[in-house]
């Protein structure tokens, strides 16, 4: 197994996962910053009719404090950042942002909801490397055969659109033909679980919910704070609200009117990204987040979320190196 040499550096093997809505430049710089590699979706850095191109000045404003930072930090630069593409035929966007990243060099480009030789070319065009997160073993094939650097295999568990497989399952299927840059996704909110992702054969843990309950997070007070308050028994997983299955917060749904033990079926039609979100306007209440969450029991800068994993990643090594697994 080898990583391409810009996440080779990482303070600890992880990456912040891109967060609808929630992923911003204040999280991803401190993120960057704090040794992991922040990522936010294109499609966060909204615009209205008339407004200036704001994924243009959100990746200037990233790549110039990042380059600050590791001017004024030569023994301790930053992580690189990774730009979230959602290829889906209704993303509007999708060629234009496309450009964009291409101009400002993005390090890492992680793509989702499809698999496109093209975008893969832009990225590699500037230097940078491509993972494309996937949920079984079939697609991560095609992922691979149409030119992705790398895999994000999403499990059960994941927040967000997560898969049904084990993480066992998922990992030693694809580490049987495939010895690239692979991620883990799937209730990883602590160093412990970092460590387990490498042990089974992932390169890097990517973790999201542990995120949302940061105070640089874009998400309303309300939400942080359900995140603390929840755990694993506190997850509804539904593809009511975008067509494709998901992990969502009970509470957020109850706070809807709706019985998260009894949600209805939707399917793949209903995804849409025209309007640049996640889900339709009218489920803009309903948060997602892993199964994870229980390790969340504060909100705090995510630099001392970093700081914890580090520490809990140190000591679950030591653990293991001195047979002390109590």
């Amino acid at each position: 197994m080898s990583l391409p040499p810009l996440l080779r550096t990482l303070r600890i093997p992880a990456v912040g996962a891109p967060l609808f809505i929630i992923s911003n430049p204040d999280l991803v710089i401190a993120q960057c910053k704090a040794g992991i590699v922040g990522s936010f979706p294109a499609l966060n850095a909204r615009e209205a009719d008339g407004d200036p191109i704001m994924l243009d000045a959100w990746l200037q404003r990233i790549t110039e404090e990042l380059d600050a930072y590791n001017q004024a930090n030569p023994d301790t630069p930053a992580a690189p950042y990774a730009v979230n593409q959602i290829v889906h035929r209704s993303n509007v966007r999708l060629e234009r942002d496309l450009e964009i990243c291409n101009k400002w060099k993005v390090p890492v480009w992680i793509t989702s909801l499809g698999a496109r030789p093209e975008v893969n070319d832009a990225a590699h065009d500037c230097g940078g490397i491509t993972l494309h997160d996937i949920i079984n073993d079939r697609f991560a094939r095609k992922a691979i055969e149409k030119g992705a650097d790398g895999l994000i295999a999403v499990a059960s568990g994941a927040g967000g659109h997560a898969g049904t497989w084990s993480p066992f399952a998922l990992i030693q299927e694809i580490r049987a033909w495939f010895d690239g840059p692979l991620l883990l996704s799937g209730s990883i909110a602590t160093g412990d679980s970092i460590l387990a992702a490498q042990a089974m054969g992932a390169d890097l843990a990517y973790l999201g919910s542990a995120f949302i309950a940061t105070e640089e997070a874009n998400a309303v007070g309300a939400y942080k704070q359900m995140i603390v308050e929840s755990g694993a028994d506190d997850i509804v997983y539904s593809n009511l609200f975008t067509g494709i299955h998901g992990n969502y917060l009970k509470g957020s749904v109850e706070a809807q009117g709706m019985d998260p033990n009894a949600l209805p079926e939707s399917d793949a039609s209903a995804m849409n990204f025209a309007s640049g979100s996640s889900k339709p306007k009218s489920w803009k209440d309903i948060w997602g987040a892993g199964q994870g969450v229980g390790a969340v029991h504060e909100i705090a800068p995510a630099s001392e979320v970093v700081a914890r994993l580090t520490r809990e990643y140190e000591a679950a090594k030591a653990r293991i190196l001195t047979g002390d697994t109590a």
